[in-house]
């Protein structure tokens, strides 16, 4: 099975459509495994909501998400992610909401664990170190764990009990085998490692092994929405940065 992995779309559809595109180039995939945020930052909400429901599709919630409907509090964001949050709420229909409130915090598919942020603290922790890495690795039921939230892509690997962190390169196949990994396919709507392409991963699942790739898209027509709506001038700009 191939498995689309995408992470903090942040209701970016211009991002979203460019990641189907070219996965569709790709070879396809049979399955999408979403690892949280689908909603906030971004102008259209309703719309990649809609979008991730046309396939087969596996979610997990993300702190945006449960943000925008109220499952959790948005006091910690900063201004400017609170203002979305809160415009966000008033573009989702009943049903988009109901959606994202069923959300579950951590999903398991075969040997692969979804969660947005870490097993330690699923919508709230960012997995960027050894100590978010080990309280991970000491939760892992599974082989595999696939994390979102930092928007920052990366492989971890368990040597010896220790998580070694690395580079996750681009349009390489990467073969996991039977150690333990911790991975981050890396922001599709809001790119956070100074590149401003959306970055997604596929997985095929039964050689256990994985790629990650990135795409162009019109950030300057997912701009303009942003700006229509009178979203924060800061999470317009940083799109042409990838910060």
């Amino acid at each position: 099975m191939r498995a689309l992995i995408l992470s903090d779309i942040h209701a970016n559809l211009e991002a979203l459509e460019a990641v189907f595109e070219d996965a569709q180039v790709r070879g396809g995939f049979d399955v999408i495994w979403c690892l949280g945020d689908t909603v906030g930052y971004g102008p259209d909400p309703a719309a990649c909501i809609e979008r991730l429901l046309e396939f087969e599709l596996v979610a997990v919630a993300g702190n945006h998400d449960c943000a925008a409907v109220g499952l959790s509090d948005a006091s910690d964001f900063n201004d400017a992610a609170k203002a979305a949050v809160q415009w966000t709420a008033n573009q989702l229909d009943a049903g988009q909401r109901d959606l994202l409130a069923a959300l579950p915090m951590v999903s398991v598919q075969g040997s692969f664990t979804l969660v947005h942020g870490s097993l330690r603290d699923p919508i709230a922790e960012y997995l960027l170190d050894r100590n978010s890495a080990m309280g991970t690795l000491a939760l892992l039921k599974t082989r595999y764990c696939l994390v979102g939230h930092s928007h920052m892509p990366f492989l971890c690997h368990e040597v010896e009990g220790e998580p070694e962190f690395s580079d996750f390169p681009e349009d390489e196949r990467i073969e996991l085998g039977d150690e333990r990994w911790i991975i981050n396919p890396g922001g599709v709507g809001q790119p956070r490692d100074r590149n401003p392409r959306p970055s997604y991963a596929i997985c095929d699942t039964v050689d256990a092994a994985i790629e990650r790739h990135r795409v162009t898209y019109d950030i300057a027509k997912t701009q303009e929405k942003m700006r229509a709506a009178a979203l924060p001038v800061r999470l317009i700009e940083r799109l042409d940065h990838g910060l």
